[in-house]
Order: structure tokens, then sequence, then C-alpha cells
């Protein structure tokens, strides 16, 4: 059985990797060649996910193969792990807010 791409996760995962890399939007748009920065914005979302070239070319650039950059909805602590190193406080929040979610809906 195969796991679908949770596309909110993958955009905070997108954001996060081309932060820390030190690219702005900017520079990601010029890199891609697109018109306007509102695609990369709405992966940051979750709304949308970036096509297999631009995703092939994030890659290369982070220096990441191309599953490094996507999400499975299966997974969970990596995700609370890289977002939130140096926000101890938001990340505590997080694993409150995520403890009850997981009792809601059980």
């Amino acid at each position: 059985m195969y796991n679908n791409i949770d596309m909110k996760r993958t955009g905070v995962l997108l954001k996060s990797k081309i932060e820390q890399s030190g690219y702005s939007v900017k520079d990601i748009q010029n890199m891609l060649h697109l018109s306007c920065p509102q695609p990369i914005y709405r992966w940051y979302k979750g709304t949308i996910l970036p096509s297999v070239d631009h995703l092939y070319v994030l890659s290369r650039l982070l220096k990441l193969h191309m599953e490094d950059l996507l999400v499975s909805k299966c997974e969970k602590v990596d995700f609370i792990d890289f977002y939130f190193e140096q926000r101890s406080d938001i990340k505590r929040l997080y694993i409150y807010w995520n403890h009850f979610q997981e009792k809601k809906s059980a």
C-alpha cells in the first residue's frame, strides 16, 4: 500500500529547505523561469505541488533527492524536528495540538 503526499507538510518542508539554503522566493522564481511568485507561495501553503520538472530543479539546487522534498501522510516526527528546530516554544505547542487532534479523531 502506498501513502499519499501530505501537501501541507510538503509545503512547509519546501519552504524550510529553501530558506535554510539562503534562497528567496524571487531567487526561486528566477531560477525556475516563473512569470510570477504565486506558484511558490501556493507550494508553501500546500495548495499545489511543484511540477516534476520544478521538483527536479529544486532537488538539484538544494542538493537533495526529489523524494526528500516530499512528505508522506504517514510521516510525523521528522516534520516536527526539521520545522521547529529553533522554535522550541512553537514545537511544544504543536506537539500538544497534534496530541489532542489524534484523541479527537479516535
